[in-house]
This record gives C-alpha cells, structure tokens and sequence, in this order.
C-alpha cells in the first residue's frame, strides 16, 4: 500500500498532457504592447455542483490558500490579494525570492503550505508566521503581463505555454500547475481520494477578464466550504471557554441572514487571539435583521445550554466547513477553519453551486496516470527563521512551550544594523549545532538587554525566574551560595536564553549527572599587549605539546581576542585532575615562548604578556561554548577550526553572523570529538614526565 505522498503525484512541473504545440516567440512578438498593469482584480470562478469531461476545458487542483498576484520589475516585486492588500511582509519568503528574479512580469497564483503528504490546508496557512511553521509555495497558473507586453487576451493555454517557458525553475517555491484535458470526472476523483480541496475547470480558449465571476473558469469542490461574516459569539452558562461559539452571516438582497453557528475548529490559542480581535468591533446592536434565537432547542440539540450573546460590527471574516445546507439555510455540522483577510465583507454572499456544463465522457483516468509525479511540499532547506520580520512582538510555540519574543527590533550590535530578531534566528538556525554543547549543562547566563553597549550582567540562579518547562540545576557555589542554575537541554531553552538578552552561551564543561567530571579540557590564549599573530604562534606550540604526548586537540576562535583549545577528558577526571594536567601543559609551553607568554594569574603581574590560563578547568567555570554569539564589535562567532587554519592571517572578524550559518552548511560540525571516549590522563602524564620532565 503505497503512502499518501507517494500517492499523491506531482502536479506541479509541466504541462505534458497539453498536446498543442504554442509557438511562444511568435505569441509575444505578436501581443500589444502596455506599461505593467496595476492593481489587477484577479478574474474569479464560479461554483458548480459536479465534474464533467470536456475536449475543450482543462483541469486543475483547487489550492486552499490565499489567491495572489505578483507584480515583479527591476528587481522589485509586490504580492497583492484579490483585494489589493500587500502579502508581501506578511509571506516574505516567497517575497523575497520573487525580488530576485531577472525578469519583469505579472503572475496570478495561490500561495499556501503544503504538508508532508503534498496537501495544502487553509488553517496551516492562517497560523503561518514563520518559516518555522512550514514551507510556503506560491503556485502559478496564469501570465498576464510580461516585459511590456499584455497577455490578458491570449487564450489561457497560450498564456500557459508562455508562462511554462520564462518561469525560473531554480527554486521549488514557487512552481506552475500541471494541468489535464478531457478527464476531468476521474480527475475529481482522485482529489477527492487524495483529501484535496476541489479541482478547477477552465475554457482553453478563455481569455483573461480581470474582476469577473466568470462562467469560463469553474470550480468544483471536495468538501462543502464557505465564507461567512462573524456577527457575534456565545458564550455558554458555566464555559471555561473564552466564548462557545461564532455567530455567522452572508449577505442576500442586500441584508444579512443568519446562516448558523459554529463552536468547533478552534484551539486555546485561536481563541485568545480570536477574543483580541474581536474586541474593536463589539457592538450593542446586531447585524441581523432578524436576530436569531441562540438558545432555541433543535433535532440535534433538544435542550442547549444557556447562552449570552455578544454582538460584532459585520467585517470580521472566516470560512468553515460543513456536512450540508439544512432546508432553512442554515449550515449542519460547521467547522471553522480559519480567518480570511483577503476579502471584504460586503463580498460574503452564500455561495450556490451551478449545474455543471452538459459534455461528452471522456476515458477514465487513472490515478498514476493523473498525478505523474509527487505533489511534495518544497526540497528541505535548512532553518531560516522562527520569528518574522515584521511584528515586533511575538508568540512562537518551540518545542510545545509558547514563548514571547519582544523588542525584536532592539539593535544588539548598532554598528553592524544586527538586531535581537537577527541574533534570535541565528540561534534557530545553528541550533542543532549548538545543543550538543548545552545539552545537559548548566549555564551562566550573561545578559545583555539593551545590547553590547549597554549594561550587562552575570545572573546564575534562575529560581522563580525562569519558565515552569524548563530544567533546572541545584547547585551550591564555592563560596556557600545555593542557586538553581539553568539547564541548555532543548531548543526552547536556548530560545528563552536568547530572548532574556543572552547574546553568548556560556555552559559549563560538565553535565549534570557527573557535575565533577568535566567532559574537555580548555587551555585559554589570552592575549594582553600581544598581536593575533602571536595567539596564533602560542597555539600552534601548544599544539605540538600535544601531539609530542599523542593528545588530540581542537582549536576554536573565542570570538574576542583569543584562542580557545580543547582536549576530551570524558568526563572520567575530576576538575582538580583536568586543572592540574592543563597547569603542566601551560608551563611547558611557556618555556618554549618566555618572551610573550606567561602562566601568572594576577594580571598586574604579567607584564603584559599573553596568559595562559588553565584555571578555567575549575568548577563552575565557563567559557563561551562553540558556535556561541560574541558581545563583541562585528557580531562575532566563536567558531570550531580546523587546524590548517590556525595560521597567520587568520582574524576574529572572519567568522561572524553573517557568514557562521554558510560555514557550518560547509564543514559541518568540527568539534564532535570533544565530547567522545577522551583520552588516558595517567598514561599522558607519564609520558609528559618522561619527554618535558616532572
């Protein structure tokens, strides 16, 4: 049994089943030429009741998304709703990619999500804030205008032809329908098999007629949907719902008529920000004419409970489903099934389906047949971002916890135009590099709120501060103090983390279950009056240190002026041990390099020589941990090398947070080894007595 996305083919790549042969070159030679149109109403179908084969109609899938047309020139681009409101902040991604097109062109499509399966669904869609919440496609179906020439008055299959040859195909986002002739009753079937919304019929020869319901262009649907206007909501007696149920409404003649109520559909969430938009448009006065009785006993319903009414200004829009229409119009069995912004009220009227055109049956079409290929949601890109960049507040669910971002807009790094929203999506984007390092670690959580410039401050217990959801670390400090300390285990911590103004991650090099028993060994480069180049000469010998002992090593940039080199211990030493084997590497080291390098702990001591510094292994003791955010000039990155790298000419500015992302696509993560086996210390330290002495 084959899975549903294998069974669902692919729709979405070529027009093979045209069998016309459109000489493209002639048909824009030939077409009038028009400065690019404004503002365009997109040309509408209309309802019909049943599928129908037709030589002269072709079909398409009905998309359950936002109707879009997209006006590109000179690398600039706008998406416009059916009403003309702007999509273009709203589904960025796809705003994004469309700037980047070379060509100046008018497109008319539906943008939506696709799931896993390769099925669209409007409330995916509707709950879309993010490239976190899936994978936006803009679909293209129609050319209306391109590189000053008007095609409105092309047959569609022309304009099709057209629109198959000039749409770049480098980018799986956005994508043209496939479309059959002649089959469109087995064609329904399939989509109807395959959970889709409904499928389009549309006149071959149709021209394109801008804000015309026209009869040319059909729609055929799966399941019952409709549009209606919110009118009010109930809230039942004794509900610890925020309210029960909508009270809808289309309009008919000119006035609003009742048309049900729906109380199903609806998440915790949808109803909090359901009950906040409501609340500009709570009135004393109902829209009805004739107001409906909300606690009238029905078949269904014999004895409902009592319910208070609240009453809304009619221009707030959904669409639900439904089972069927009852003989008084209203809907049996509704479902919400999200809020529609590209509409205006007055155009909600109840929908009834035509009869279909009278036409001759065509072969039936089998399923293989009818979806050539897989109708699969976009290729999986790597994360972008989990907080958009238009609202400056925002509530987004990680790992099952809501968390609110605020003050996204915040410049954490003036100088560099990166702000907290930047730093944020970073850390999404890196996250699965970064956890390994956090994962079962306490942090010492250094908070920048206002920025690198502005104040910051060390905060290591989080008693009562930090989320119920998130792990915590009892721990008492050298100095007798009890904290609770935060633990890096999931994402939504590290997002927590972030959002409290944490720019750097600092764990500790232990984990929980061995909080004695350090998982690395750290030696700190950490220069004073010294140039880059010298941090470099004192790594590379520590290195050699090293491997004279056959110790494994790897390096990383500190992200501030220094070097950062670790040895896998793990996690079968105590601190004292670790600290104790970094001690008599730093000493041999210095010896090899007296002149720059110094193992003096008070800083008015060293002379200003480069320190290094073994203390660290102690304890409680943190560092910036690999693939960690600097406080620093540049938005710099501490970032895992690879050893040919450590070599003059290397700077700290050559990894920062515009380039980290691309580098860990590239080289993957360096610093795995870190937190493997480890080596033997007792046989290290024998050896090291032997060849550098005791």
């Amino acid at each position: 049994m084959k899975k549903k996305a294998d069974q669902i083919k692919d729709i979405t790549e070529s027009n093979t089943h045209l069998e016309q042969d459109v000489d493209t070159a002639a048909l824009l030679k030939a077409a009038p030429e028009s400065p690019m149109p404004e503002c365009i109403k997109p040309m509408l179908a209309t309802l019909v009741d049943a599928p129908f084969d037709d030589p002269d109609w072709q079909y398409e899938v009905k998309w359950d998304g936002f109707r879009t047309l997209a006006y590109v020139q000179s690398g600039k681009a706008d998406l416009l709703s059916r009403k003309n409101k702007s999509f273009s902040e709203k589904y960025y991604p796809i705003h994004e990619l469309l700037k980047s097109w070379k060509l100046n062109v008018v497109l008319d499509g539906e943008i939506l999500v696709l799931n896993e399966s390769g099925v669209s669904k409007f409330s995916s869609l509707q709950n879309w804030r993010s490239e976190a919440d899936g994978a936006l496609v803009y679909y293209v179906f129609d050319l209306l205008w391109y590189e000053g020439k008007d095609l409105m008055e092309l047959p569609l299959y022309q304009r099709q032809a057209i629109l198959k040859d000039i749409l770049p195909k480098d980018d799986d986002r956005v994508r043209i329908g496939q479309v059959f002739t002649e089959k469109g009753t087995a064609f329904f079937k399939d989509a109807e098999k395959l959970e889709l919304e409904g499928i389009m019929a549309k006149r071959r020869s149709s021209t394109y007629t801008p804000d015309l319901r026209s009869n040319e262009w059909l729609k055929i649907k799966v399941h019952q949907r409709q549009e209606a206007i919110i009118a009010g909501y109930t809230k039942n007696e004794g509900t610890n719902k925020l309210f029960s149920s909508l009270l809808l409404g289309v309009y008919e003649k000119g006035e609003m008529q009742f048309v049900g109520k729906v109380g199903t559909g609806f998440t915790k969430k949808v109803q909090e920000e359901l009950i906040n938009a409501f609340k500009p448009y709570i009135t004393e006065k109902s829209a009805f004419k004739v107001i409906p009785d909300i606690n009238k006993p029905s078949r269904f319903r014999p004895n409902p409970p009592k319910a208070d009414v609240t009453w809304l200004r009619p221009e707030l829009i959904c669409e639900v489903a439904y089972v069927e229409m009852t003989s008084d119009g209203v809907f049996r069995q509704p479902s919400f099934q999200g809020m529609r912004s590209d509409k205006k009220a007055s155009e909600i009227v109840r929908e009834v389906a035509r009869h279909s055109p009278k036409a001759a049956k065509a072969a039936p079409l089998q399923a293989d047949e009818a979806f050539a290929g897989a109708l699969k949601p976009p290729k999986v890109r790597d994360r972008a971002t989990l907080v958009n960049p238009k609202d400056d507040s925002q509530v987004r669910p990680v790992c099952g916890h809501d968390i609110k971002f605020a003050n996204l807009g915040k410049l954490y790094w003036p100088e560099e135009q990166v702000s907290k929203r930047d730093m944020l999506n970073f850390y999404y984007q890196i996250a699965d590099y970064i956890l390994p390092y956090l994962k079962d670690r306490p942090l010492s959580l250094n908070r920048f709120p206002n920025g690198i410039h502005g104040k910051s401050f060390y905060q290591k217990d989080v008693k009562g501060k930090a989320p119920d959801w998130a792990e915590t670390f009892p721990y008492t400090t050298s100095d007798g103090k009890h904290k609770e300390f935060l633990v890096g285990n999931n994402e939504d911590t590290l997002l927590w983390a972030a959002t409290s103004g944490c720019i750097e991650m600092n764990p500790w090099f232990s984990r929980t279950h061995a909080p004695d028993n350090p998982d690395y060994c750290v030696i700190d480069l950490d220069p004073d009056q010294n140039t880059f180049e010298q941090v470099i000469e004192a790594a590379i010998e520590v290195r050699k240190v090293l491997d004279a002992l056959g110790v494994p090593t790897y390096p990383k940039t500190s992200g501030s002026t220094g070097l950062h080199i670790y040895i896998p211990l793990g996690a079968k030493y105590t601190y004292d041990e670790s600290q104790n084997f970094a001690r008599k590497l730093v000493h041999i080291v210095n010896e090899q390099l007296p002149e720059f390098t110094t193992v003096e702990r008070f800083i008015e001591n060293r002379g200003g020589k480069m320190y290094l510094d073994f203390l660290q292994n102690r304890p409680g003791a943190t560092i910036a941990g690999p693939y960690s955010l600097r406080p620093k000039p540049g938005a710099t990155v501490s970032m895992p090398l690879h050893w040919d790298e450590v070599k003059p000419g290397l700077t700290m500015k050559d990894f920062t947070i515009f380039n980290a992302v691309n580098r860990l696509k590239m080289e993957g993560d360096l610093f795995k080894p870190i937190l493997g086996k480890g080596i033997d210390l007792e046989k290290v330290l024998n050896k090291a007595n032997s060849q550098f002495g005791k």
